[in-house]
């Protein structure tokens, strides 16, 4: 076989390695550990036929190399599959919520929470306690996965009224060993359309339960048993970050200094929880997020530098009576030194999965380089490809994998001449989000060895660098639009004037502060100018376009389309192309028809938030529950949901004033100008003055969209001020909700009761005031045994019952007695810990979508019957 036969035998093989790792992240449960390992016995057997087999017809040929195809296809699935089941094990199920003495090494550099810290921690020996105190050893990789991730609390912790201000625990430093009480849980967290799946960066950061450290009186003191050196660059790190935040903003400091301070600790050394939320939110409005927290670009930005610098003091020991450097070439010296350099840099900035992805495309690009053959720029891709899915599947799941990987392809495809060759090999070293400062380096390389005129050269490098940052900002939109929803306009711009900046400035100077602190004062005043334009561009109203986040398909359709508008190829096609991108930029979520409404109810946890959805009208009831004194239901799951819907609220309604229910509200609000605010909170609530115009809640309010009809059915109203209010829950708006469509089996076609936390006095109030059935109730205050009462129940008679809970909440929601009842009167329940985000439909009423059920996948918690 020739070369190039060769070469198209190894891509084929290459593209069916991908598809078999795709595949096998599409199951639902792992196959037994014993049928994997068959199959691959049945996949070498056919190997081994298949390289014995030389059939001479070229038909029987084309069916070799498809058998091929399938075989590289089987033998990645089953090699996926494989690693999977080295982290499927997880803290078992009897062990959840209970007292566990643990002793062990705090892996990583802890991260600052508002009120404690949360830190990897590795397991050495664990103890369970029964009822009586008595300690019972545990087996570590059966009873307990050996790592975990705990947080360190405040004592006070929080109550309904929100966040403490309990002094922080005492900190912890990565390598000490310590004696913990902790209470673990398996890993769970909220799962909604389109959302963050928590559940998979934990898998992918290979840890299998999460829990606290319990600081109650009656548990015993935690103890710090002495340090060690299991992790010495992560006590390094550590100890260069505090010094860092004590250097650049000490007690006292202004809020603008400490946000810059977060941002060069970030820098430095990949602390994004350092970098303040109101500065992401520029960050992503000006598409300059990359550049912000230690990734794939600062890693080759290092190695690159390295490489430099090692090739050319090889260079010069020449000069100085070093032999070596006449037998091993300097280019290959820079560049084995410069990857163990960025190997280096990658451990001190945390090990982070992108860090570790990146150091695997440099490999697989300086092993190709040094087998002195040439490489086709698309071989080289796609083994980039290969091998990183084969050290990290899941990477396929995340944004930045595609992102990186589409960019780096998009400017070999479209390069043309010897300059874009030699750039495109330098930017197979970058899997971060953008590549422009490999390119730049590769850029300054080529114009040194040509030597053309110097204003000539300046202006062929800055014609280069915006035809090929707008190339890459073009071809990135559908997948930006399908992974964000939304495209910075201001990018391109933001980009080329913080790219330079930011990696050969700013990160340099941030960089030299390890060895001389004085040069943080420096990054951060380079980074006020910047931080100013930024600010500006994200200010202008168009800055960045958000729409409603199209299926994967469209953004497919419109990412061929892309593709073909950055190649070198007619403007006639180019033109051909464009309604591609039509789909893409104008889709909208589908939305019930006239007559009909749909129910959204959101993973939140600990709280309820709805969304009502009509033809043309949205209304969205509470706003979850408050996490933290800097996180909440809003900024975490509603605006994101929200925004991926494309959805404009016109109501949030607000059914009483308990955190678990307002949290996410003035996020919400901010998100959605437009919106009305309905509520029975008290006059004086913070909330109102967001809304100077709101309306409170009262029974016999009714309106109707889109031939729906909403009734608010309690409270009752009350002629006193509502300065002093009564029990939050006794004044809970309940809303009903009924179609105005008759329905194929007679009466109408669809009703709901949104009913807050309404406790037993008011729903017998209710019922004595004339309850009609509904076809899906959400359950009264979570499931707690002071509502969902029997008469309630009997009169409402609904097919389902939507239950929002945390997983394994303190409050012990829902009750026993509570779902007995529920099963009693054949009423199926959804609670959002097993189902995660439920949808229900007036024109379907015996039908829940349950998010859980339709992304199953294996690394997803299921809670046992």
């Amino acid at each position: 076989m020739n070369s190039m036969g060769w070469g198209r035998h190894l891509v084929w093989n290459l593209l069916a390695w991908c598809l078999g790792v795709a595949l096998q992240l599409q199951q639902a449960d792992l196959w037994p550990l014993a049928t994997y390992a068959s199959v691959s016995v049945a996949v070498v057997a056919c190997a081994g036929f298949l390289k014995c087999w030389r059939p001479s017809h070229t038909a029987v040929r084309t069916a070799r190399l498809l058998a091929w195809g399938l075989v590289w296809a089987a033998a990645a699935f089953c090699t996926t599959g494989l690693h999977a089941w080295t982290r499927a094990h997880t803290i078992a199920p009897a062990l959840e919520g209970q007292d566990l003495d643990v002793v062990g090494v705090v892996q990583a550099m802890p991260q600052r929470q508002d009120l404690g810290w949360r830190f990897r921690f590795r397991i050495e020996q664990a103890w369970a306690l029964d009822a009586q105190g008595t300690a019972k050893p545990l087996q570590l990789g059966a009873d307990l996965p050996p790592q975990v991730y705990l947080g360190w609390y405040g004592q006070d912790g929080m109550h309904d009224s929100g966040w403490s201000t309990s002094a922080l625990p005492e900190p912890v430093k990565a390598g000490e060993r310590w004696r913990l009480r902790v209470r673990l849980k398996a890993p769970h967290g909220h799962l909604n359309p389109r959302g963050f799946d928590y559940e998979l960066w934990l898998w992918e950061q290979g840890i299998r339960a999460a829990g606290y450290v319990r600081t109650g009186r009656k548990d015993p003191p935690p103890l710090r048993l002495g340090s060690t050196w299991a992790h010495p660059i992560e006590g390094w790190r550590q100890a260069v970050r505090d010094r860092l935040l004590a250097h650049l903003s000490p007690a006292g400091a202004d809020a603008d200094a400490a946000k810059r301070a977060g941002i060069v600790a970030a820098l430095v050394t990949g602390d994004q929880a350092a970098i303040d939320r109101s500065d992401w939110d520029v960050f992503r409005a000006t598409g300059v997020s990359h550049l912000m927290s230690i990734s794939g670009l600062h890693v080759t930005m290092f190695a690159w530098l390295a490489s430099g610098v090692v090739a050319w003091g090889c260079r010069r020991s020449a000069l100085w009576g070093f032999q070596g450097a006449l037998r091993w070439p300097a280019p290959q010296v820079g560049a084995v030194s410069g990857l163990l350099l960025a190997g280096f840099y990658a451990l001190f900035s945390g090990w982070g999965v992108p860090a570790q992805r990146t150091l695997l495309m440099l490999c697989v690009v300086l092993v190709l380089r040094l087998s002195a053959r040439q490489w086709h720029g698309a071989l080289v891709w796609l083994m980039a490809c290969a091998v990183v899915l084969t050290w990290d599947p899941w990477a396929l799941l995340q944004p930045g994998f595609w992102l990186s990987f589409v960019a780096v392809g998009v400017l070999m495809a479209s390069g043309s001449s010897p300059r874009a060759e030699q750039a495109t090999e330098s930017v197979m070293l970058n899997p971060g989000f953008r590549t422009d400062v490999v390119r730049i380096g590769a850029w300054h390389r080529w114009g040194a060895s040509q030597g053309p005129i110097w204003g000539s050269w300046v202006w062929q490098r800055v014609a280069a660098l915006l035809r090929e940052q707008a190339v890459v900002t073009l071809a990135l939109a559908p997948l930006t639009l399908l992974f964000f929803g939304q495209v910075s306009v201001v990018g391109l711009v933001a980009n080329l004037l913080a790219i330079p900046w930011v990696t050969l400035v700013v990160t340099p100077l941030a960089l030299l502060g390890v060895l001389w602190s004085d040069a943080w004062q420096w990054a951060s005043c380079a980074l006020q100018p910047m931080a100013v334009v930024l600010a500006w561009l994200a200010a202008w109203p168009w800055a960045s376009v958000s729409v409603a986040m199209p299926p994967w398909w469209l953004a497919m359709l419109a990412l061929a389309g892309a593709w073909v508008g950055v190649m070198r190829w007619p403007g006639s096609w180019k033109w051909a192309v464009l309604p591609l991108f039509w789909p893409v930029v104008f889709w909208t979520h589908p939305r019930p028809a006239p007559g009909t409404f749909e129910l959204l109810a959101a993973d939140v946890g600990q709280g309820n938030a709805v969304l009502v959805r009509t033809a043309t009208h949205s209304l969205l009831y509470d706003a979850g529950p408050r996490y933290s004194s800097e996180s909440d239901a809003g900024h975490r799951v509603l605006v994101p949901l929200l925004a991926q819907m494309g959805e404009r609220i016109d109501t949030l309604m607000l059914s009483h004033r308990d955190s678990d229910h307002t949290g996410g509200a003035a996020a919400v609000l901010a998100m959605q100008p437009q919106a009305a605010l309905w509520s029975s909170l008290e006059d004086t609530h913070p909330l109102h003055a967001l809304r100077t115009d709101w309306t409170r809640c009262q029974a016999g309010q009714v309106w109707e969209w889109d031939g729906v009809r909403f009734e608010v059915l309690h409270p009752q109203p009350s002629p006193e001020s509502l300065s002093k209010m009564p029990k939050p829950n006794e004044v809970s708006c309940v809303l009903r909700i009924a179609s105005q469509v008759p329905g194929t089996k007679g009466g109408l076609q669809g009703s709901a009761l949104l009913a807050g936390d309404i406790e037993a006095a008011q729903e017998l109030a209710l019922v004595q005031s004339g309850l009609s059935p509904v076809d899906v109730l959400l359950v009264p205050h979570h499931g707690s045994k002071t509502s969902s009462t029997q008469a309630f129940l009997e009169a409402l008679r609904p097919r389902w019952g939507l239950l929002q809970a945390g997983y394994r909440n303190r409050y012990g929601h829902p009750a026993p007695e509570v779902v007995a009842r529920y099963q009693a009167l054949s009423i199926a329940l959804a609670d959002s810990p097993r189902c995660g985000a439920a949808t229900w439909r007036s024109s379907a009423p015996e039908q829940v979508q349950c998010e859980r059920t339709l992304r199953q996948r294996y690394w997803h918690h299921r809670i046992p019957h």
